[in-house]
Protein backbone atom coordinates (compact mmCIF):
# COMPACT_ATOMS: atom_id res chain seq x y z
CA UNK A 1 0.00 0.00 0.00
CA UNK A 2 1.38 3.33 -1.05
CA UNK A 3 1.03 5.89 2.22
CA UNK A 4 2.57 8.46 -0.03
CA UNK A 5 -0.04 11.92 -0.05
CA UNK A 6 1.60 14.58 -2.75
CA UNK A 7 1.60 17.67 -0.32
CA UNK A 8 1.64 18.58 3.15
CA UNK A 9 -1.35 20.56 1.95
CA UNK A 10 -3.20 17.25 1.37
CA UNK A 11 -1.97 15.31 4.09
CA UNK A 12 -3.66 17.51 6.67
CA UNK A 13 -6.75 18.41 4.58
CA UNK A 14 -9.36 17.21 7.04
CA UNK A 15 -7.98 17.78 10.43
CA UNK A 16 -11.02 19.91 11.86
CA UNK A 17 -11.10 22.98 14.06
CA UNK A 18 -10.53 21.81 17.57
CA UNK A 19 -8.51 18.16 17.45
CA UNK A 20 -5.79 16.76 19.59
CA UNK A 21 -2.83 17.02 17.81
CA UNK A 22 -0.02 15.66 19.02
CA UNK A 23 3.40 16.70 17.67
CA UNK A 24 6.67 15.08 17.88
CA UNK A 25 9.82 16.69 18.06
CA UNK A 26 12.27 17.86 21.53
CA UNK A 27 13.29 21.70 20.87
CA UNK A 28 13.69 21.92 17.13
CA UNK A 29 14.79 18.46 16.60
CA UNK A 30 13.04 15.80 14.79
CA UNK A 31 9.72 18.72 14.69
CA UNK A 32 7.13 18.06 11.57
CA UNK A 33 8.12 21.31 10.18
CA UNK A 34 6.19 20.86 6.97
CA UNK A 35 3.03 19.48 8.25
CA UNK A 36 3.11 22.27 11.19
CA UNK A 37 3.29 25.08 8.38
CA UNK A 38 0.46 23.54 6.59
CA UNK A 39 -1.49 23.73 9.22
CA UNK A 40 -1.11 27.28 10.01
CA UNK A 41 -2.09 27.78 5.57
CA UNK A 42 -5.45 25.43 6.18
CA UNK A 43 -6.23 28.16 9.37
CA UNK A 44 -7.34 25.80 11.35
CA UNK A 45 -8.24 26.46 14.64
CA UNK A 46 -9.11 26.06 18.76
CA UNK A 47 -6.84 22.83 18.70
CA UNK A 48 -5.81 21.08 21.24
CA UNK A 49 -1.62 20.15 21.33
CA UNK A 50 0.16 17.78 23.03
CA UNK A 51 4.39 18.09 22.35
CA UNK A 52 7.41 18.58 24.90
CA UNK A 53 7.51 21.73 23.82
CA UNK A 54 6.12 24.66 21.69
CA UNK A 55 8.77 25.44 19.14
CA UNK A 56 10.09 29.16 19.56
CA UNK A 57 8.68 32.71 18.12
CA UNK A 58 8.50 32.07 14.28
CA UNK A 59 9.05 28.59 13.72
CA UNK A 60 7.82 25.12 14.26
CA UNK A 61 4.84 25.12 16.72
CA UNK A 62 5.31 29.14 17.36
CA UNK A 63 4.07 29.91 13.71
CA UNK A 64 1.09 28.21 15.34
CA UNK A 65 0.27 30.36 18.33
CA UNK A 66 1.26 33.19 16.18
CA UNK A 67 -1.80 32.18 14.14
CA UNK A 68 -4.01 31.78 17.16
CA UNK A 69 -4.32 28.23 16.41
CA UNK A 70 -3.91 26.43 19.93
CA UNK A 71 -6.71 26.71 23.20
CA UNK A 72 -4.82 24.24 24.98
CA UNK A 73 -1.37 22.74 25.37
CA UNK A 74 -0.13 19.98 27.14
CA UNK A 75 3.44 19.86 27.42
CA UNK A 76 6.45 20.11 29.55
CA UNK A 77 9.13 22.70 28.58
CA UNK A 78 8.02 26.17 26.85
CA UNK A 79 10.96 28.27 28.36
CA UNK A 80 12.13 29.14 24.61
CA UNK A 81 8.46 30.93 23.22
CA UNK A 82 7.45 34.09 24.39
CA UNK A 83 4.12 34.08 23.18
CA UNK A 84 3.17 31.10 24.45
CA UNK A 85 3.57 32.95 28.03
CA UNK A 86 1.84 35.56 27.35
CA UNK A 87 -1.25 33.92 26.01
CA UNK A 88 -1.47 31.89 29.27
CA UNK A 89 -0.75 35.06 31.47
CA UNK A 90 -3.73 36.53 29.78
CA UNK A 91 -5.72 33.36 30.37
CA UNK A 92 -5.89 32.91 26.63
CA UNK A 93 -4.56 29.42 26.50
CA UNK A 94 -4.66 26.75 29.35
CA UNK A 95 -1.30 25.68 29.65
CA UNK A 96 -0.92 21.91 31.60
CA UNK A 97 2.64 21.34 32.13
CA UNK A 98 4.38 17.62 33.24
CA UNK A 99 7.25 16.06 34.15
CA UNK A 100 9.23 15.08 31.03
CA UNK A 101 9.20 11.77 31.77
CA UNK A 102 6.02 11.21 33.02
CA UNK A 103 4.88 13.02 29.54
CA UNK A 104 6.55 10.39 27.43
CA UNK A 105 4.96 7.38 29.37
CA UNK A 106 1.71 8.60 29.24
CA UNK A 107 2.10 9.27 25.30
CA UNK A 108 3.57 5.12 25.62
CA UNK A 109 0.79 3.61 27.91
CA UNK A 110 -1.60 5.40 25.14
CA UNK A 111 0.03 4.17 22.05
CA UNK A 112 0.17 0.71 23.97
CA UNK A 113 -3.70 0.39 24.78
CA UNK A 114 -2.89 1.01 28.39
CA UNK A 115 -5.00 3.57 30.35
CA UNK A 116 -3.29 4.68 33.13
CA UNK A 117 -0.11 3.68 35.29
CA UNK A 118 1.47 4.72 38.60
CA UNK A 119 4.98 7.16 39.39
CA UNK A 120 6.56 8.11 41.99
CA UNK A 121 7.23 11.75 39.92
CA UNK A 122 5.02 14.77 41.67
CA UNK A 123 4.59 13.53 44.79
CA UNK A 124 3.98 15.68 47.13
CA UNK A 125 4.24 18.67 44.23
CA UNK A 126 1.30 20.59 42.65
CA UNK A 127 1.58 17.70 40.19
CA UNK A 128 -0.37 15.80 42.72
CA UNK A 129 -3.20 17.72 42.88
CA UNK A 130 -6.51 16.06 42.11
CA UNK A 131 -4.89 12.52 41.37
CA UNK A 132 -5.31 9.34 42.83
CA UNK A 133 -2.56 8.22 44.83
CA UNK A 134 -1.45 4.85 46.33
CA UNK A 135 1.46 3.17 48.67
CA UNK A 136 3.62 0.62 47.15
CA UNK A 137 6.31 -1.17 49.05
CA UNK A 138 6.11 1.88 51.52
CA UNK A 139 6.89 4.33 48.29
CA UNK A 140 4.03 6.82 47.13
CA UNK A 141 2.65 7.13 43.60
CA UNK A 142 0.31 8.57 41.63
CA UNK A 143 -1.85 7.73 39.10
CA UNK A 144 -1.56 9.12 35.36
CA UNK A 145 -3.84 8.01 32.38
CA UNK A 146 -2.64 7.45 28.75
CA UNK A 147 -2.51 10.10 26.36
CA UNK A 148 -4.09 9.32 23.00
CA UNK A 149 -5.07 12.01 20.30
CA UNK A 150 -6.74 11.85 17.32
CA UNK A 151 -4.17 12.83 15.21
CA UNK A 152 -0.01 12.51 15.49
CA UNK A 153 1.98 14.50 13.28
CA UNK A 154 5.79 13.16 13.33
CA UNK A 155 8.96 13.43 11.42
CA UNK A 156 11.52 10.72 10.40
CA UNK A 157 14.55 10.90 8.66
CA UNK A 158 14.05 7.60 6.52
CA UNK A 159 10.90 5.85 5.30
CA UNK A 160 9.44 3.64 2.93
CA UNK A 161 6.30 4.41 0.93
CA UNK A 162 4.35 1.03 2.94
CA UNK A 163 5.33 3.81 6.02
CA UNK A 164 8.17 1.98 7.66
CA UNK A 165 10.60 5.03 9.58
CA UNK A 166 13.61 5.11 10.73
CA UNK A 167 14.74 8.00 12.80
CA UNK A 168 18.43 9.16 12.99
CA UNK A 169 19.57 9.85 16.49
CA UNK A 170 18.38 12.38 19.35
CA UNK A 171 15.80 13.06 16.40
CA UNK A 172 14.27 9.77 17.09
CA UNK A 173 12.85 11.59 20.94
CA UNK A 174 9.12 11.93 21.15
CA UNK A 175 8.33 10.72 17.25
CA UNK A 176 7.95 6.57 17.93
CA UNK A 177 5.57 6.56 20.82
CA UNK A 178 3.38 9.48 19.29
CA UNK A 179 3.16 7.21 16.46
CA UNK A 180 1.25 4.65 18.29
CA UNK A 181 -0.72 6.85 19.94
CA UNK A 182 -1.88 9.09 17.28
CA UNK A 183 -5.54 7.81 15.76
CA UNK A 184 -4.84 9.31 12.44
CA UNK A 185 -0.16 8.93 12.01
CA UNK A 186 0.85 11.39 9.51
CA UNK A 187 4.70 11.32 9.11
CA UNK A 188 7.07 13.25 7.44
CA UNK A 189 10.38 12.08 6.26
CA UNK A 190 13.60 13.29 4.92
CA UNK A 191 14.70 10.37 2.50
CA UNK A 192 11.65 8.71 0.65
CA UNK A 193 12.91 4.92 -0.58
CA UNK A 194 10.90 2.00 -2.14
CA UNK A 195 9.31 -0.87 0.22
CA UNK A 196 12.63 -3.37 0.31
CA UNK A 197 14.96 -1.09 1.23
CA UNK A 198 15.14 -0.50 4.50
CA UNK A 199 15.97 -3.49 6.53
CA UNK A 200 13.28 -5.13 8.71
CA UNK A 201 15.41 -5.04 11.49
CA UNK A 202 16.33 -0.80 11.41
CA UNK A 203 12.64 -0.19 11.41
CA UNK A 204 12.03 1.78 14.67
CA UNK A 205 8.14 2.20 13.75
CA UNK A 206 6.57 -0.16 11.25
CA UNK A 207 4.05 1.02 8.89
CA UNK A 208 1.28 -0.33 10.44
CA UNK A 209 1.33 2.68 13.10
CA UNK A 210 1.54 5.09 9.84
CA UNK A 211 -1.67 6.46 7.68
CA UNK A 212 -0.16 9.15 5.48
CA UNK A 213 2.90 10.14 4.79
CA UNK A 214 5.16 12.85 2.99
CA UNK A 215 8.43 13.46 1.74
CA UNK A 216 9.83 17.11 2.77
CA UNK A 217 11.94 20.00 2.41
CA UNK A 218 13.73 19.95 5.87
CA UNK A 219 16.22 23.10 7.06
CA UNK A 220 17.97 22.19 10.48
CA UNK A 221 17.81 24.77 13.06
CA UNK A 222 18.86 24.82 16.47
CA UNK A 223 16.91 26.80 19.48
CA UNK A 224 19.31 29.10 20.32
CA UNK A 225 23.38 29.76 19.58
CA UNK A 226 25.71 30.84 21.31
CA UNK A 227 28.87 32.13 20.47
CA UNK A 228 32.00 33.84 22.22
CA UNK A 229 34.81 36.11 20.87
CA UNK A 230 38.14 34.64 20.35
Amino acid sequence: MNKVWPTADAAVEDIPDGATIMFGGFGLCGIPENLIDALVRKGVRHLHTISNNMGVDGFGMGRMLEADMIDSHTGSYVGENKLLEERVLAGKLDLRLIPQGTLAERIRAGGAGIPAFYTPAGVGTVVAEGKESREFDGKMYLLERGLRADFALIKAWKGDRMGNLIYRKTARNFNPMMAAAGRITIAEVEQLVEPGEIEPDQVMTPGIYVQRMILGEHEKRIERRTVRTA
